[in-house]
């Protein structure tokens, strides 16, 4: 059974930097896409970036020359370094893990401060 594991969320002061990391447990095959998603009180969930298994990355307008994603076959990890953090970044971030399934994390805090 897969499983996803988030963890890097916290408080931080706008400008700053924070890394999540999403460990996944299980066999996973090839053709799954990586992602990290996002959902702030009040609004819906939302695509943050993703990572292909091919490498192909995706960005959303807002964090795109901000944020970097990555990951480790390897390791079965994947990590989202976040910079130039900004309030409105304040959310839960999700990871999730798609293809012929779908998997998600449990979630972790992420909180700018102004």
């Amino acid at each position: 059974q897969v499983q996803l594991v988030e963890s890097g969320g916290g408080l931080v002061q706008a400008g700053g930097s924070l890394r999540l990391s999403c460990a996944v447990s299980g066999s996973i095959f090839s053709g799954y896409v990586w992602g990290w998603f996002r959902q702030a009180p009040g609004k819906q969930r939302e695509l943050v970036a993703a990572i292909s298994s091919g490498g192909n990355t995706n960005y959303a307008g807002s964090v795109k020359g901000r944020f970097t994603i990555s990951r480790s076959n390897a390791e079965n990890t994947v990590d989202l370094q976040m910079n130039s953090l900004k309030p409105e970044d304040t959310a839960v971030y999700y990871c999730r893990l798609w293809g012929v399934r779908d998997y998600w994390g449990q979630g972790t805090q992420v909180t700018v401060s102004s």
